[in-house]
């Protein structure tokens, strides 16, 4: 039978250590570090974490209008199976070498390091600002992420995007199996060193981006302000506005309503592997 924990205010360095069947409400955890290490079915309502370390070693949590503040840094790290629904979340290296995580209208104001090395990830209406947001984490469901932050998914592996707004300088380097579509992104250095990275229906704008990639597949796609696209990329690229400049393309096809600069080094790519479509 669960045990129901109410409007309390619980102090003190491991405050409920190795609970089970719980259901907290309207309370709040405070100077005391790992309040619920080991913990598991546990679930939180319009509660408060205020100090450190709150949720490691879990299993089977769920939270709903839960707070993060700033001090909760480092708050789920090694759990599995999380809910996180109508939550802020100030606290910078959340969820780390976790499984099974679902985020639903979630904010994060300080979003450095955070989600990393997870599994099994679902987010849904999620606003974010810091760097390194995701990095070398997999099987990654994402519909409508805000976010502003450098180095997204850095090391990413399996990966679909949906719906979202990406402010991201470095996002998705060194991934593998991304596909993003109906999305805006804006950030130099685009994709670099990915394998298997499709964007459909969306609006890019990119300083050298979308270059060092094996097997970059574009779909009704916009480059905005994007220069020195492509280099040493193999592409199958559908452009359907003027492309600013496109510069070594290792292989493949890109089709554009126009070119305005293209750049083909004979001595670094064989101009014959890649072929070129302008509307004018």
């Amino acid at each position: 039978m669960r045990k129901e924990i109410k409007q309390q205010f619980l102090t003190g360095e491991r405050a409920l250590f190795k609970s089970n069947d719980l259901l907290i409400i309207d309370s709040i955890f405070d100077n005391g570090e790992s309040p619920l290490k080991e913990s598991q079915n546990i679930e939180l309502v319009k509660s408060t974490f205020k100090w450190k370390y709150p949720l490691w070693y879990c299993n089977n949590i769920k939270t709903d209008k839960t707070n993060w503040l700033e001090m909760a840094r480092s708050g789920v790290w090694y759990t599995n199976n999380i809910k996180v629904s109508n939550c802020i979340i100030e606290a910078p290296k959340n969820f780390r070498r976790c499984e099974g995580i679902e985020l639903n209208n979630v904010f994060f104001a300080n979003a450095s390091e955070t989600l990393w090395n997870c599994k099994n990830i679902k987010l849904n209406n999620v606003q974010a600002k810091g760097d390194y947001f995701g990095m070398n984490s997999s099987d990654v469901e994402i519909d409508n992420l805000s976010l502003d932050g450098n180095y997204f998914l850095d090391g990413g592996k399996n990966i679909v995007i949906r719906n979202s707004r990406l402010l991201s300088k470095d996002a998705f380097w060194n991934c593998e199996n991304v596909t993003v579509y109906d999305s805006f992104i804006l950030g130099e250095y685009l994709g670099w060193n990915s394998k298997n990275l499709t964007f459909i229906n969306c609006t890019i704008e990119s300083l050298q981006g979308l270059c060092y990639i094996q097997n970059l597949v574009m779909k009704n796609c916009k480059l905005i302000n994007t220069t020195l696209a492509f280099e040493y990329s193999t592409v199958d690229a559908q452009i359907n506005n003027t492309i600013d400049s496109v510069f070594n393309p290792t292989s493949g096809t890109i089709k554009a309503e126009k070119i305005k600069k293209l750049i083909i080094e004979k001595d670094k790519v064989d101009p014959s592997k890649t072929k070129i479509i302008v509307e004018s």
